[in-house]
């Protein structure tokens, strides 16, 4: 269940993971020299949304936020805190909650940390999520949808309980956008996987959208993405959704999410969205600035999830980190899964499980396929939140 005694932390790197599993090993930590250093020190906005948001679903946890010694008058005020001290508390879930995300994250920043923690809350997680819906910083509510949840099953949680509905759009940099996500709690653990085989790409699927834009971009970007798949796979299909008005949220906008999914029920995504400069703050440099077509965006994603595609392994380079983690978290049995080339982002995940569930990977790169197995022994994480209820 994690260690007994509190982490000191340093440094402002992967600050929303340290968290996440600080709360699910219900470890206490102290996270020091946050930026202090650069010309704006302390937590981001995004960040600091994200403790509001572990704040709604949290009950009797503590939360200090020290400040820099830096003169306030020159820095906006949530960038002043460089100090963090949380000691996490029980994870309660609820029904009806909402959140404003910002327009500094996407939404997709938020999603991965409320599925998790969902998990072991102690009542299911029903929560309205605000703000950016595709952006290019954080995997698309799209890609969450059809992918990352369906990842889930693999460790024993039912789809019936998971749902992630897009209500309305929204792109950079006002966003508007709105979706709603429902999360079930685990009766006590999840189950350790053995996902090892991503067999051949049968289908492709996908979604393309637009924002206040005229709806024929989307048959471009389409088109252009189909002229690619097609030459090696017949079966694509790739739905539109225009959205207009409210539901299209407050900046115009485009782009496409697509899923390759293969004979053994792998799911490899890869998305990509435009997004037009605030009419209000363009500037010279912004107004020449020149967006990518319709046709070049559609072709740029076809060639993005070919490539995931051809590093082999059961889940895209996106959802390496979150794969780890549930194999880290499930009961103490052997867990196995097979990726492509580990992301930096992934190898950093598996120093913080390490660090904070004491669980070692055994890792085999195989250079025949160039892919990497890897083994671990869960910690066994229970959802003690529920048994308490």
């Amino acid at each position: 269940m994690g260690r007994d005694k509190a982490r000191r932390l340093s440094g402002s790197r992967h600050f929303r993971q340290r968290v996440v599993l600080a709360t699910l090993t219900s470890t206490a930590i102290t996270i020091d020299d946050i930026r202090s250093g650069g010309a704006a020190p302390g937590l981001r906005p995004h960040e600091v949304s994200l403790l509001h948001l572990l704040h709604k679903i949290s009950d009797h946890h503590s939360l200090d936020l020290n400040e820099t010694g830096k003169d306030a008058r020159f820095l906006p005020r949530a960038y002043l805190w460089t100090k963090l001290r949380y000691k996490p508390g029980v994870i309660v879930g609820g029904r009806d909650l909402e959140h404003d995300c910002g327009v500094h994250r996407g939404i997709g920043y938020f999603l991965e940390p409320l599925i998790l923690l969902g998990l072991f809350a102690r009542a299911p997680i029903s929560i309205r999520l605000k703000g950016i819906t595709n952006d290019t910083k954080d995997p698309s509510v799209d890609t969450f949808r059809m992918v990352t949840l369906h990842m889930l099953k693999q460790f024993g949680v039912p789809l019936e309980g998971l749902e992630l509905k897009i209500e309305s759009r929204g792109a950079p940099p006002l966003g508007g956008g709105e979706v709603f996500l429902r999360v079930p709690n685990i009766k006590s653990t999840l189950k350790a996987a053995n996902w090892a085989d991503e067999g051949m790409v049968k289908r492709i699927r996908g979604v393309s959208f637009s924002t206040r834009v005229s709806p024929q971009i989307e048959n471009r970007i389409i088109y252009a993405a189909r002229g690619i798949f097609n030459r090696f796979i017949p079966d694509v299909h790739i739905f539109t959704d225009h959205r207009s008005g409210s539901a299209g949220g407050r900046s115009a906008g485009y782009g496409v999410s697509v899923v390759a999914e293969t004979t053994t029920g792998c799911l490899l995504s890869a998305d990509a969205t435009v997004s037009y400069p605030n009419v209000d703050e363009m500037n010279e440099e912004s107004e020449n600035l020149e967006l990518t077509s319709p046709e070049d965006l559609g072709v740029q994603v076809a060639s993005m999830l070919l490539e995931e595609v051809a590093q082999g392994g059961v889940v895209d380079s996106a959802h390496q980190g979150l794969l780890f983690i549930l194999c880290a978290l499930s009961p103490p049995d052997v867990s196995k899964v097979r990726v492509g080339q580990l992301t930096p982002y992934a190898i950093e995940t598996l120093r913080n499980i390490r660090d904070f569930l004491d669980v070692k990977f055994i890792i085999k790169p195989d250079p025949n396929s160039n892919t990497v197995t890897l083994k671990c022994v869960g910690a066994g994480v229970k959802n003690l939140a529920r048994k308490t209820s």
